[in-house]
């Protein structure tokens, strides 16, 4: 146990996604964004995977408290994405190229566990990898299935509006200017009224993730 209570094999696990699964998730909602026509990312030194460049001080904390968290919100401009038509596909396309990349991650760190590579080692030794794996498995996930929410400034709710009707996009876009307000509400204000609604949308998503990556 460490000195901030966590497993100091869930905290490497944790570690590992904070200068990997971070970096890779904002590299790819900049990296869509420049495919699509926009140079913003670019600009701003963004299409990098140098982990100080996309990490957020309260994400940060975040994941290695809980496993939940998040990065510095890569900028992107939709109306720059002239290779679509419509700017709102452009951002949705953009914001779920970051869950897609903890997804393909997760994917990748489980192969070992799907393949039985582990299965020559000494006992105590694949039980100790396992673990790390699947903890890093988990954490990903945790991050898709919490930036998939549709919530403002999340993924989910750009995504969203890129895919639900006009009126349901309206909505969203004209609440990104109280983005920030929003956000402290649902995840610090409301769980203290007995609501935990990040809680109550974000655990079914992971378990149904981490069942279609782990099979179990």
């Amino acid at each position: 146990m460490t000195s901030l209570g966590i497993q100091p094999d869930v905290l490497l696990a944790r570690l590992l996604v904070i200068i990997l699964g971070i970096p890779l998730h904002e590299w790819a909602h900049g990296w869509v964004a420049h495919l699509l026509g926009d140079d913003t990312p670019r600009l701003q030194g963004r299409l990098s995977l140098n982990p100080f460049l996309h990490l957020d001080p309260i994400g940060t904390l975040m994941i290695l408290l809980t496993g939940f968290g998040w990065g510095r919100a890569a900028r992107v401009n939709p109306y720059r994405m002239t290779r679509v038509r419509n700017p709102r596909v452009g951002m949705a396309l953009s914001a779920l190229a970051g869950p897609a990349s903890n997804v393909l991650q997760a994917l990748i760190l489980a192969l070992p566990l799907r393949l039985g590579l582990l299965d020559s080692l000494p006992q105590a030794q694949a039980y100790r990898l396992a673990n790390f794996l699947i903890m890093a498995i988990q954490v990903n996930i945790g991050l898709v299935a919490f930036n998939m929410l549709p919530i403002p400034p999340l993924d989910g709710s750009r995504v969203l509006a890129g895919v639900a009707p006009p009126r349901v996009g309206d909505l969203l876009e004209s609440l990104e200017p109280y983005a920030t307000y929003i956000f402290i509400f649902v995840l610090f204000i409301l769980p203290r009224m007995g609501l935990d609604l990040v809680r109550m949308m974000a655990v079914p998503l992971q378990r149904f993730l981490i069942w279609a990556v782990l099979g179990w």
